[in-house]
């Protein structure tokens, strides 16, 4: 693991620990070049589908893209940073243990925003927004009182 303060790649792990139910191991190292610590997460890798964008691109599935969309929705609300790493795991879960190989960003997009609807009702609509990509306040308004809506009646 190269040191990321003066990239020497000798190290020495001082601590292990698993964190996230048992799925990830932190690790703390330490830099023989200059001493610095710094902290590794480690995770098993897994074979997720291509995600077919609306414009027919294929690339690999990223976290991290979703983890950001989340966070820029959920800025100011009571939503924990945890939970959305929860949020995006399980969509993660639902790709890996899919038989695809391939999914729709448009497919990912639902998962994401049924999960998002049940932990914030407002950081739900700003994503929807950008999501869906509203033409025009009707449009807003309608997934607005969707989501208003009780049981299966919220669905699109």
């Amino acid at each position: 693991m190269k040191c990321p303060h003066c990239a020497v790649l000798d190290n020495r792990v001082i601590d292990s620990r698993l964190s996230q139910g048992g799925e990830v191991t932190r690790r703390r190292r330490e830099c023989d070049g200059c001493g610095q610590r710094y902290t590794t997460y480690e995770r098993v890798e897994q074979v997720l589908p291509l995600v077919v964008k609306r414009d027919g691109r294929r690339q690999p599935f990223d976290r991290m893209k979703i983890l950001l969309g989340l966070r820029r929705a959920a800025i100011k609300r009571p939503v924990s940073a945890e939970e959305l790493e929860v949020l995006v795991d399980a969509v993660e879960r639902d790709l890996v243990e899919g038989t695809d190989k391939e999914v729709s960003s448009t497919a990912i997009g639902e998962k994401v925003l049924e999960g998002l609807r049940d932990l914030d009702p407002v950081a739900y609509v700003r994503f929807a927004s950008v999501y869906r990509q509203f033409k025009d306040v009707d449009e807003f308004l309608a997934e607005f009182s969707r989501m208003r809506r009780p049981g299966p009646a919220r669905e699109r």
